[in-house]
């Protein structure tokens, strides 16, 4: 009994054994090593196609960030503009109001 459990455990561990040897030599032959080069290549371009689009969206949300920064900066001039008109202060003083 014991004889035939180390016989099976032998089958099984060499089965899987030459499985792994000869999924690696396949990857070394021209064919796998062509589909290999294809397979690292479709990853790179994949990885900068990802890269290109994170960087698109980051300068999209910069420039919102941009525009908002310029209409809040248009908002307040024209606030600070209505605030002067209404408090009738002089926008240029008079040559003749400077003093050296």
């Amino acid at each position: 009994m014991k004889r035939l459990f180390w016989l099976g455990m032998g089958v099984a561990v060499g089965s899987l054994v030459v499985r792994a040897v000869s999924k690696r030599a396949r990857s070394y032959t021209p064919g796998g090593l062509a589909a290999g080069a294809r397979d690292s290549a479709r990853n790179l371009v994949d990885s900068v196609q990802a890269f290109v689009d994170d960087v698109r969206d980051g300068m999209h949300e910069r420039e919102r960030e941009l525009q908002a920064a310029i209409i809040d900066a248009a908002d307040l001039q024209a606030l600070l503009e209505e605030r002067v008109d209404d408090a009738d202060v002089p926008t240029r003083i008079p040559p003749e109001d400077i003093t050296r």
